[in-house]
């Protein structure tokens, strides 16, 4: 097992945006447990309480990705570019925010490390310094290579829930993606912007000028993090010598991979663990969390005009299929847990059986089945891929075999 040098985290500490751990919500609104032990939360703004009951979701239509607003349909390839841009004005005037022209640039700095872990290669540390401030944020990428160094090899980039003087976790399958001949990076998600209410002023959205006036689609975290992904990939394709990249993200960060993938076509694959309401999972399910918890507990993961739609999910002009048909035709992977329905696992399901079409028309294979598989059996045979776990909120060991089995027709080309 892998374990980080001592003198990193002094670097850490050192170099990084000081934040706290991830808070849970912001305001207590547990109101007891259902038959089943699942925890049921009050939406104070519209006072709807968690369903968890399949014979309660009332029927929905989703939004068609293969309609413009105008109502014209998208017929090609070239017609979906179009729809594709239009629909990513939406996520950014109505959900995540706009990444603004003026984000700082980043400088990296490959920084002085000595020493092995165990018989592994040492990782190569780099910071990356945001803007030019005296107190600048910065990012700390831990890239480990397999052995021999080489250069031009398949690089996972995971963005962890570290950084802000925490040490990020390597992947559960260090030692197997390596044995496969590939590189992986950590991303700790706190060093690009604080994961707390009321921290704008800090990080890199502090540190962009225009973003200290706040406009309604101005960017929240969930932005803020995308674009820490971005930064960090142009150091893996550029100066690293890296490539091509999969992404992954577990939780908030794998609604941050799906949107990081939307604006970034230099990721070549994307593994979304878990990534719930306004990730992967159909908000207009009502099933397990809400758009209204999500704006109530994390307003600051979005733009404030993302508020717009507490109580009014069947209205909003895009759904969780949507997300993840933006990264299309290339690959996404989706997991979920049996003991994680605050989630919603089948409705992250139904969202890629529902991306489907998207995928058919640019030539490429859906999910291949549209009836919720057995848990713990990969369905990873198209550019959609699925894994439904037996366990909690968690991105598990099999979680990543499964993954890294989808990935390996994408990373080996």
């Amino acid at each position: 097992m892998r374990t980080v040098f001592p003198r990193l985290a002094a670097i850490l500490l050192a170099t990084a945006v000081v934040s706290t751990a991830p808070s849970p919500q912001t305001v207590n609104t547990t109101v007891g447990k259902d038959a089943n032990g699942n925890t049921l939360r009050l939406a104070t703004k519209t006072g709807h309480v968690s369903n968890y009951d399949e014979d309660k979701v009332k029927p929905y239509t989703l939004p068609d990705p293969l309609a413009f607003a105008s109502g014209a349909r998208v017929a090609d390839a070239a017609a979906w570019k179009r729809r594709r841009d239009e629909l990513i004005q939406i996520y950014e005037k109505d959900i995540f925010g706009r990444i603004p022209g003026d984000a700082p640039k980043v400088s990296w700095t490959k920084l002085p490390m000595h020493g092995v872990v165990g018989d592994a290669m040492e990782p190569t540390f780099v910071s990356g310094k945001v803007g030019n401030g005296p107190d600048a944020p910065r990012l700390m990428l831990a890239i480990h290579r397999p052995p021999g160094q080489p250069r031009h090899v398949p690089v996972i980039l995971a963005l962890q829930f570290g950084g802000g003087g925490t040490p990020s976790p390597d992947p559960p399958t260090a030692d197997e993606i390596l044995a496969r001949g590939w590189a992986y990076a950590t991303l700790g998600y706190q060093d690009i912007q604080p994961d707390k209410i009321n921290t704008f002023d800090r990080g890199v959205i502090g540190a962009t000028p225009s973003s200290k006036s706040r406009s309604p689609d101005t960017w929240g975290a969930i932005s803020a993090w995308a674009w820490g992904v971005s930064r960090a990939i142009d150091y893996l394709v550029g100066p690293a010598g890296l490539g091509p990249v999969a992404l992954h993200g577990h939780s908030r960060l794998g609604k941050t991979a799906l949107w990081a993938s939307a604006r970034d076509p230099r990721i070549a694959v994307v593994y979304a663990s878990c990534p719930g309401e306004m990730g992967a999972a159909l908000s207009r399910r009502d099933f397990g969390e809400t758009v209204d918890d999500l704006a109530q507990n994390f307003p600051y993961w979005f733009s404030d005009s993302f508020q717009q739609w507490v109580g009014r999910w069947n209205e909003m002009p895009v759904d969780a299929h949507i997300l993840i048909a933006l990264s299309a035709p290339r690959p996404v992977f989706v997991t979920g847990g049996t003991q994680d329905q605050w989630a919603d696992p089948k409705g992250e399901f139904l969202a890629e059986v529902a991306a489907g079409p998207v995928y058919r028309l640019l030539g490429v294979h859906d999910l291949g089945v549209t009836e919720l598989p057995a848990v713990d059996t990969p369905v990873i045979a198209g550019d959609l891929g699925w894994y439904y776990h037996t366990g909690p909120h968690a991105a598990t060991k099999e979680d990543w075999q499964a993954f890294l089995a989808f990935a390996k027709r994408y990373l080996t080309r």
